[in-house]
């Protein structure tokens, strides 16, 4: 795809990035994620971002990758665009990013750079040797240990034509706006804190209307009353949501370190649409915690 043709269809709609399956033992299973894909295409995101950060991207290796953006672009690339997450040193993110390119994949997302503490100049570098190694569309995501400012992006703006895409991770308003101000309609914005749900009206507010929604994986038909809510200004319906779901929700969430993926795990079994275990370093919701997330999902109604 044509790297303003994505940008385009980032700008508006919902986004998500599916789970990864997993079996018991943690092997990939791509069964799984096949019929994964097939549940969720219809629901209307814009795209999908395949192993993506909820997609476990920092726990496969290189071949895992090129098997699962293989896979997601041959179940639903012909009806949403995939857009393959690429990660860890930059020439192994270079050679995701290619074998992405090569699959078909539509977009990468270019994920923080694991560790190591950089400087900026440092991670201009690597986002640049990814977009220059191939000629999709590039989205960068200022999050953890990848964090660029205005000048940083404006100058890898003018070097890099398909780098088209920029989404926050930081919830740092004040970088925020200074980028959207400077960088103008040079990208396209989108919201990427974890439950992006509970920062959506604020972040529409600066001119960043889109985010990536993780409940999506197991609650998509709330996760686009949401976003259809958000977008048409309907506050009684997303403070409904957010009181009656994402708040409670987010009270389990934040209990332990990684829980912003295995909570969404959980939720995938609840529903009947088991992706298997979280892979270490990150643990799985206790028993207790899956039942006070399964109460949350009933109230919500079938989806």
């Amino acid at each position: 795809m044509e790297p303003q043709a994505l940008k385009a269809i980032v700008s508006e709609g919902l986004l998500s990035f599916p789970l990864t399956d997993f079996t018991a033992d943690g092997t990939f299973e791509p069964g799984g994620y096949a019929r994964r894909l097939e549940w969720l295409k219809p629901y209307g995101a814009s795209a999908l971002f395949a192993a993506g950060g909820t997609g476990e991207l920092f726990s496969l290796t290189p071949d895992e990758h090129k098997s699962i953006v293989s896979l997601a672009v041959e179940v639903c690339g012909k009806e949403v665009p995939i857009i393959a997450g690429v990660g860890y040193s930059t020439r192994i993110a270079v050679e995701m990013a290619r074998a992405a390119e090569k699959a078909g994949a539509a977009g990468i997302l270019v994920l923080p750079h694991y560790l190591t503490e950089a400087d900026q100049d440092g991670v201009a570098a690597h986002v640049e040797a990814i977009c220059k190694s191939v000629g999709i569309g590039v989205i960068i995501y200022n999050r953890a240990t990848c964090k660029l400012g205005a000048d940083r992006l404006a100058r890898l703006a003018e070097r890099c034509p398909n780098l088209i895409g920029f989404k926050d991770g930081l919830g740092d308003i004040e970088l925020m706006t200074t980028i959207r101000r400077k960088l103008g309609d040079r990208f396209s914005y989108l919201g990427g804190l974890p439950t992006a749900e509970v920062y959506a009206a604020a972040y529409r507010a600066i001119g960043v209307p889109v985010y990536s929604s993780a409940v999506f994986n197991f609650i998509p038909r709330t996760a686009m009353e949401f976003y259809q809510a958000v977008a048409s200004g309907d506050t009684a319906t997303t403070d409904r949501l957010l009181d009656q779901f994402f708040l409670p929700y987010l009270a389990i969430r934040n209990r332990k370190a990684g829980y912003a993926v295995s909570i969404v795990k959980a939720g995938a079994a609840v529903v009947g649409r088991p992706a298997g275990p979280v892979r270490a370093p990150l643990v799985d919701c206790t028993p207790a915690e899956v039942e006070e997330l399964r109460a949350l999902i009933e109230a919500l109604g079938p989806q």
